[in-house]
């Protein structure tokens, strides 16, 4: 897998790094059980502080996406469902998309129960 990051986009380094997993996952480029690159190898090769990609990592751990071991790295988690994972993306992008609109969160659930499939 291949890792780029933007320091002049308005995204945090760690989130575009999380985002690029995610995305990976939902394209099946990375499959469950995946080892991921050691966090210092990535910051050496990104050219970022290991922290960084640490604080992205811990954000895949906390959305239940992968697993971090001491002594192990980062593996994609066995269980992790990438058409799930596709449709949580698009929640994400939906509620962004609200928010630049100006719709509250309430808003937004009220319009999606009132939507028709």
């Amino acid at each position: 897998m291949l890792f780029r990051v933007d320091p002049a986009s308005d995204v945090g380094l760690a989130e575009q790094i999380a985002g690029q997993v995610r995305g990976a996952l939902v394209a099946g480029d990375v499959a469950p059980g995946e080892k991921l690159p050691a966090a210092r190898d990535l910051a050496a090769g990104l050219d970022v502080n290991m922290h960084t990609v640490l604080r992205a990592y811990s954000v895949l751990r906390d959305e239940g996406l992968i697993e971090l071991r001491r002594g192990r790295g980062a593996q994609v988690r066995l269980d992790v469902d990438p058409a799930k994972l596709q449709l949580a993306e698009q929640m994400r992008a939906l509620v962004r998309s609200a928010e630049r609109l100006g719709i509250t969160r309430e808003q937004l659930v009220e319009q999606i129960r009132r939507a028709r499939p």
